[in-house]
């Protein structure tokens, strides 16, 4: 076994374990581990599982951090620099968000929660097809179910590491049975959905490396014609797939209840609605979830 020590710089502010969480969403993701200080998880190089764990150590306006990369001899050399580039990626760590600090400096309804979770960088999955089995996971049931589901998604079929596992890849779960994913607590849609995404991924049947070059509604239309896949799901592939900051999932319910407190609203406020009135941080209008999402988790105790 092999352990690389890495230095990783961030564009300033950053804060770990605000983008971690942001990540994570609740203390049950196995998938993606939080310690209080050091961020860890498992990730797939050429099918082989590596083990990343990342430390910050110095303040977030001057933040440099310190990833250690493990696996086997082979492998940890030659993932070394597609593991930087990926951990940059789903971290944001060079992230420029100063004309979004600029833009909300004196925004009387989100400034208060932008200067309180300053260094938060909008985090992403780190391919499409995990951020596609997040939104089918997490459709219409709690976000706490969802992540259920997901963690016994990885403890059953993804690569394991000591007493780690990544998320599964699509040519694992592509051969598996519907019902044999419907038992770990899916719906025999949602089941069906997650096998005919991983059959069509691993048999080349379908690309989401096109998705990449395509515009916000190019790729909302063609994401919508998979399985599973609607408005919302679509919405939220842009932001956690893609980094697509002007996204906002104007569908998910949490964002909009966060937004009805925000706005102090007596009501709860429909897609267009919603679409009007994130309008005001474009085109940071995803960072704005991020930042509902964490006031969401302080109020509830997570963080």
């Amino acid at each position: 076994m092999a352990r690389l020590n890495i230095p990783l710089p961030a564009a300033f502010p950053f804060r770990l374990d605000l983008t971690v969480w942001a990540l994570r969403r609740r203390k049950s993701n196995i998938i993606d581990r939080w310690d209080g200080r050091r961020y860890t998880r498992i990730l797939l190089f050429k099918n082989a599982p590596v083990r990343i764990s990342i430390v910050q150590d110095s303040p977030e306006k001057a933040p440099e951090l310190s990833m250690s990369l493990e696996g086997d001899k082979e492998s940890a050399d030659r993932a070394r620099e597609p593991m930087i580039r990926l951990v940059k990626e789903m971290l944001g760590l060079d992230l420029d968000l100063r004309p979004f600090y600029a833009l909300t400096k004196n925004d009387v309804v989100i400034g208060g929660l932008v200067r309180q979770f300053c260094g938060v960088k909008p985090p992403r999955f780190p391919t499409i097809f995990e951020a596609l089995l997040n939104a089918i996971a997490c459709q219409q049931v709690s976000l706490d179910v969802g992540i259920i589901l997901l963690d016994r998604l990885a403890e059953r079929y993804g690569r394991a590491f000591d007493d780690e596992a990544a998320f599964p890849a699509p040519e694992g779960l592509a051969s598996i049975p519907v019902e044999e994913i419907k038992k770990l607590g899916f719906s025999y849609q949602k089941a069906r959905a997650i096998k005919e995404l991983a059959a069509a991924i691993a048999s080349g049947n379908a690309s989401l490396e096109r998705v990449y070059r395509m515009s916000d509604q190019e790729a909302i239309k063609y994401l919508s014609t998979l399985r599973g896949i609607g408005r919302w799901s679509a919405e939220y592939v842009l932001l956690r797939g893609l980094g697509r900051l002007d996204s906002f999932p104007a569908d998910d319910i949490g964002a909009r209840n966060n937004l009805q407190r925000l706005f102090h609203l007596d009501h709860k406020p429909g897609y267009g609605e919603i679409k009007e009135l994130t309008s005001r941080w474009h085109p940071y209008e995803g960072l704005v979830y991020f930042h509902l999402l964490l006031n969401k988790l302080q109020l509830n105790g997570i963080i």
